[in-house]
Parts: C-alpha cells; sequence; structure tokens
C-alpha cells in the first residue's frame, strides 16, 4: 500500500502519526501533531463516556485537522474487583500513599468504564480514525465507524496479529515492534512470546496484509523514518519523541529521564499495571518488582490511586515513565522541532 492511500484515508498532510499515550495524552500534543500535518492521537484509556466526550469537545477546538483517539479492547482476562484480593498490596504501599497525601484505597465497585459506553462516545464524537490496541473489531464496531467516516486502525505485535486485524475489515495496521514505549499490545499469543523487533515485524506485516501499514518502535528521528519507508511501510507512528516535548503530559523528571536514556536503560515490565510494558526504572518499578505482582487491571487500578497524585506534584519516582529503546534520539523539547526532523525523512 502507498503512502498516498493513507494520507487520503485519513485526511493529513504527511504520514506521521502520533503514538496514543493511555495516561500520558495532552489535548496540547495532540493538536499539535495534527496542525503540523500528520495525525495526532489522544489515548482514552479509563476515561468514561462523559470524558471522552469532553475531551473530544476538547480536541476539536484545539485544532481544526484530522485527530485519532484510542482505545484498549477486553481480552476476556480482566479481573473483576470480586475477583482480586487488593488488602496486602494495599498494605505494603501505604507508606507511598501517605507520601503524596492519599488515603489507602477501598475496593471500587468496577476498574473500568464498560467498553460500550466508551465505543458509543467515541462514535457520537466521529474523529477521524479510531486506533485500537488488544484486539479484533467486531464487525459492527467496524461498520458503524465506517458509517461515521471513522477509519479504523488495528494494532499487531507480530504477522498473525496483523492477518487478523485485516481480515476483520481494519482500514490500516500498526505494525509495533518490541522496541516500543508503553504496553505491548499482544493478544493472540502472550507478550512474552510475542516480541518482534520493528525491522523484522514490519516488512513482514507489509506482506501480510492489503491495508496501509503504520510502522512503530524505535523511530525518532528521520532515519528511522527512512528506514520505515524502505521496509514498505506507509506510514510512522512516534511515540518517545513526542513524549520529551513540554506539549506531552508527562513529569519533567521524566523527560529529563528520556534525555538521559541509553539504548539499554528501558526495561519491559508488568510492575505498574499488570501487563507487560517498557519504561525507564525508577522507585516505584522497583518497588513494586519487590511485592506479588496483581493481574490486570487490578494492578493498574491500584498503582493508579498513588500515580495520579504524585504526577500532579511532579514525583518522576512515583510514575509510569513509558519510553522506548530509541529514547536517546529523543533530542527535541518542542513539537514542532519533532516533526519537521521527522518529516525530513519522508520519501520525496
Amino acid at each position: 500500500m502507498t503512502t498516498r492511500a493513507l494520507i487520503d484515508l485519513l485526511g493529513i498532510d504527511r504520514p506521521i502519526v502520533l503514538g496514543p499515550f493511555g495516561g500520558l495524552s495532552s489535548v496540547a500534543l495532540t493538536a499539535a501533531v495534527s496542525s503540523a500535518g500528520g495525525l495526532g492521537s489522544y489515548g482514552l484509556y479509563g476515561y468514561d463516556g462523559a470524558r471522552i466526550r469532553e475531551t473530544v469537545a476538547s480536541l476539536r477546538a484545539a485544532t481544526d485537522r484530522p485527530f485519532a483517539v484510542n482505545l484498549w479492547l477486553p481480552t476476556g482476562d480482566e479481573v473483576t474487583p470480586d475477583a482480586v484480593d487488593l488488602r496486602p498490596l494495599s498494605a505494603a504501599l501505604a507508606p507511598v500513599f501517605a507520601e503524596v497525601g492519599a488515603e489507602v484505597p477501598e475496593p471500587p465497585e468496577r476498574f473500568l468504564p464498560e467498553i460500550a459506553e466508551q465505543l458509543d462516545a467515541v462514535l457520537d464524537g466521529r474523529p477521524a480514525a479510531l486506533s485500537l490496541v488488544y484486539g479484533v473489531p467486531s464487525p459492527d464496531l467496524v461498520d458503524a465507524a465506517r458509517r461515521r467516516g471513522i477509519a479504523v486502525i488495528g494494532t499487531a505485535t507480530t504477522v498473525a496479529e496483523a492477518r487478523a486485524l485485516a481480515d476483520a475489515g481494519v482500514d490500516a495496521v500498526v505494525a509495533t515492534g518490541a522496541e516500543a514505549a508503553g504496553h505491548r499490545v499482544s493478544f493472540l499469543q502472550p507478550a512474552e512470546r510475542s516480541l518482534v523487533g520493528t525491522f523484522a515485524l514490519v516488512p513482514q506485516v507489509v506482506d501480510a496484509v492489503d491495508v496501509p501499514v503504520i510502522a512503530a518502535g524505535g523511530i525518532a528521528d528521520r532515519r528511522g523514518v527512512a528506514a520505515a519507508f524502505a521496509l514498505g511501510a506507509a506510514g510512522v507512528q512516534v511515540g518517545t519523541a513526542f513524549l520529551r516535548t513540554r506539549q506531552s503530559a508527562v513529569t519533567a523528571g521524566h523527560r529529563s529521564a528520556i534525555a538521559a536514556a541509553a539504548d539499554d536503560t528501558t526495561v519491559l515490565t508488568r510492575a505498574m499495571s499488570g501487563r507487560l510494558a517498557r519504561g525507564i526504572p525508577n522507585r516505584a518499578m522497583d518497588l513494586l518488582e519487590a511485592a506479588p505482582i496483581l493481574p490486570f487491571p487490578a494492578q493498574n487500578w491500584l498503582t493508579g490511586r498513588f500515580r495520579t497524585p504524585a504526577a500532579a506534584q511532579g514525583r518522576s519516582d512515583l510514575v509510569s515513565q513509558w519510553a522506548g529503546q530509541a529514547a536517546a534520539l529523543a533530542r527535541h523539547d518542542d513539537a514542532a522541532d519533532v516533526f519537521a526532523e521527522l518529516a525530513a525523512g519522508l520519501p520525496r
């Protein structure tokens, strides 16, 4: 598939997509990438319907260009509050809650909003694109999105996942290599068995599907963009390089950690959320690695009760410092400069 196919599909000028950061998204960064001619993305993990509608309205007020929103599909193995005991880990984390001025939380009625509620709000909002992770959209969802002019973008960590997404009728596939920041969004095999690198994954996905392929993972400058297109990609998705910018929602300490990162700085861990993810180690990760890790989304909900106030206080030692293996190549602190650097690697 050609770059022009992706550009026409999304109504953008340049085939550069902002990685959606569940929990770290900002309207400012999403709008900056969209306004520059790419596709800004906003992660809606954990948002209920009302908050999704508010966020989409804010994005529309900030940019008149196309943007995407991102949701996590249920995998079926998510635990409910009545199926897990939060008390042992809550007690172990009591000093951390005290540090940020938070009470040790009581179990909630539910850990996450219903996916149907989230999808209804997204469909009502009619963004240019809905990107999805952790699964394959239903035919009804694909049809409903298409009727509203919403492109559906699936996310694959293996060739088999890419084929499953293409067979389901998605409009484009993000092929995300193991180098990428944040959660490993595998859904056919365990994440530990789906750690295919970007350089190996992208050309195999391009050969396997007949929709545009967006390369993600390890792309932070013009060289990564040029490599992705040499591998047959129709576009690129970039996360860490944009996370370092002042338009992102991360703490100043998180930005500094990205700036100071080396090639081997990031690690894969389940400590922060209960699902495998790539980030920069800090005190929170060390504390949680030493304790029993709860299944998702219990772990993510519980750690979120101290991570949210910690982020508000600028406490980078107690937040999720997501970053990819190309963090050392993230050298700009303004989103416009990152976009210009990436655009310099696009085919002429």
